[in-house]
């Protein structure tokens, strides 16, 4: 297999993880780039999101799956790691409101990777320059055994 269809085969794998999970589907997340340790995952602002009806912001809760998940798609994406993974722990900073109608972006970037642990960085921004709305760290599982088999 060519590099290339290694990639396609990684992102049609990662395209299917985003639609196997039903939050995933239900916050319309869109899965933009993966490779190599790296994922970016977008959605777009939706009323349905909105914690807040008097300021039109999404809920945390939102911005947090959109990481978690843009995470585990770094995970699988790495070359020394296997295509199952969970979370083992995500410590989210939430640094400001998202702008209200605007698609949020996460990144998350596998920093180093154990044995059975990946370690992770992640950003989530909305479409203003500048300060992150979230900011997060976490931990992830890493099982060799079906990537081995």
């Amino acid at each position: 297999m060519t590099e290339a269809e290694d990639g396609a085969a990684l992102k049609a794998r990662a395209q299917q993880f985003i639609a196997a999970i039903p939050h995933s589907r239900a916050l319309n997340m869109h899965l933009e780039e993966l490779g190599a340790g790296r994922a970016v995952i977008s959605m777009p602002w939706d009323a349905k999101l909105v914690g807040d009806p008097r300021t039109g912001v999404i809920h945390g809760g939102a911005v947090s799956a959109l990481m978690d998940t843009c995470c585990g798609a770094a995970v699988m994406s790495h070359p020394e790691a296997a295509a199952v993974t969970a979370t083992i722990d995500l410590r989210i900073d939430y640094m400001r409101a998202a702008t209200p109608r605007q698609r949020i972006t996460a990144r998350a970037e596998v920093y180093h990777l154990t044995r059975t642990v990946a370690f992770l960085r992640a950003t989530a921004h909305d479409e203003e320059a500048g300060l992150p709305v979230a900011t997060a760290t976490g931990a992830f599982t890493v099982d060799r055994r079906e990537a081995e088999a």
